[in-house]
């Protein structure tokens, strides 16, 4: 994976080139990524699916994220980017039934790693249950649900916690029920600023 190429480029989002994903992260490129929000409505309730990273995963083992994402190869358009979704939950999306939410330029740097991502953002309005969803292993290790405004209310700040509810899939294979309260230190660190702008984004699609 390391060897992956990606697509670089400078401050300003113009192309400068090509690099392995290795020398992408060591020395802070910019390079593009797909993330793909799920929601789907129970009861005349909006909720927010994530994934649960899998304990094989090099960066951030076991936290909640994205419902979908990954990083665009350089051969890659932003439509390919939908390959995800099928390789790590199992779901057959089409391109054309996303919603383009906006492009969100962010950067993480944490030990030996600057993730700087040209992350291009989508939305896809999901009628699937949790149990149909079919996880990459080693990439997801489970799948829970979060009301929409209360995963809002948890990100600007008015609760500590929030109420997740779903699945994982555990070392002998099995589905483990998850029914509790998660704090921040249980989601992969975006930025609050990064939270709070997707779901605004997402809201005005609703």
């Amino acid at each position: 994976m390391e060897s992956e190429l990606l697509k670089i480029f400078d401050d300003k989002r113009n192309p400068i080139g090509v690099a392995s994903r290795e020398e992408v992260h060591k020395k802070g490129f910019w390079h593009e990524t797909f993330q793909c929000w799920f929601v789907s409505k129970e009861e005349e309730k909006e909720y927010i699916l994530l994934q649960i990273r899998s304990g094989q995963k090099k960066d951030y083992p076991n936290l909640l994220d994205i419902t979908s994402a990954g990083h665009l190869l350089a051969s890659e358009t932003v439509q390919d980017g939908i390959r995800e979704i099928k390789e790590e939950i199992g779901i057959d999306v089409r391109f054309k039934d996303l919603i383009s939410l906006g492009i969100f330029d962010y950067c993480v740097t944490r030990e030996e790693l600057i993730d700087k991502e040209i992350a291009h953002v989508f939305l896809y309005k999901s009628n699937h249950a949790l149990d149909d969803f079919v996880l990459q292993k080693e990439e997801v290790s489970g799948m829970v649900k979060i009301e929409l405004e209360a995963f809002y209310e948890f990100w600007i700040g008015r609760n500590e916690h929030v109420s997740i509810k779903g699945f994982e899939i555990d070392k002998d294979g099995k589905k483990v029920e998850i029914n509790r309260m998660a704090c921040k230190e249980d989601f992969v660190p975006h930025e609050n600023l990064y939270y709070e702008t997707i779901i605004r984004w997402i809201y005005n699609e609703l």
